[in-house]
């Protein structure tokens, strides 16, 4: 096989899974780990991937990157949808307190509960967030309670941030938070790139009595800049594929709930 051919499956096995590692190239492709790690530095090189610890992930996933929210807006959206579909079903009955956290699938998430929930049980629940396009979606309901989290209002979310945000939250006991992340890794955790959004959901995480995290399958087994959260501090994770094998052992060992979307 000759080094471009070779180059290219690789470029094709991490656009596919999102992560290879140097053991199965080598094995996947019958070629010596020199081989692979020669491979993988050229590719870096050329920006079609990048090098992590074993092996490489795609391109583009450095560990401070960050899309504007315009742009997650139509990233997976499918997937999104469906797990903010099924986010719905873990509402609590009754009287409720629910934070939202900021980012595109958990305004999904305030918009199906726009759409689906009756107004008798939307009555019931309290919604606080300090995502002010959550906020907007909730607003226009009618029905909800709503309880909007303030501070210095970040331009690439749209989420509030800062000292005053995190106060506010850490004084909080809501019953269920759900949550966002830019990456749920096996020994990582739960991570964003930016420390002002990271403090924010650590202190939201902090706080709930119960966390869910809503996530797309993109984020599984990524690794951004900063940890928010471990997954001992997570109780269930909605996603739409089933995580590989490591991540599934580790949630499993943090007694973490998997709901498929």
């Amino acid at each position: 096989m000759f080094a471009e051919e070779r180059q290219r499956l690789m470029v094709e096995l991490v656009s596919s899974t999102g992560r290879v590692t140097v053991a199965d190239l080598a094995a996947q492709l019958d070629i010596t780990r020199e081989t692979v790690r020669r491979d993988l530095a050229q590719l870096e090189q050329e920006g079609r991937l990048r090098r992590v610890h074993g092996g490489a992930v795609a391109g583009g996933g450095a560990s401070t990157a960050e899309e504007s929210l315009s742009v997650r807006t139509s990233l997976n959206h499918g997937q999104k949808s469906r797990i903010a579909a099924r986010a719905v079903e873990l509402l609590p009955t009754g009287a409720s307190s629910v934070v939202l956290d900021a980012g595109t699938t958990t305004e999904l998430l305030a918009q199906a509960m726009a759409s689906t929930l009756p107004a008798q049980r939307s009555n019931d629940l309290l919604v606080l967030t300090h995502s002010v396009p959550v906020a907007y979606r909730i607003a226009r309901a009618g029905s909800f309670q709503l309880e909007v989290i303030g501070g210095r209002v970040r331009a690439l979310t749209s989420a509030a941030i800062g000292t005053s945000t995190i106060d506010q939250f850490r004084a909080l006991r809501p019953d269920i938070a759900f949550v966002g992340a830019n990456g749920i890794h096996a020994s990582f955790g739960l991570s964003t790139p930016d420390p002002l959004e990271a403090a924010v959901k650590s202190a939201i995480v902090a706080c709930a009595r119960r966390v869910v995290v809503l996530a797309d399958s993109s984020k599984l087994g990524q690794e951004t800049l900063l940890r928010f959260a471990g997954l001992d501090q997570v109780d269930t994770l909605v996603t739409d594929t089933t995580p590989d094998t490591g991540l599934a052992a580790a949630l499993e060992d943090a007694d973490v709930e998997v709901v498929l979307a």
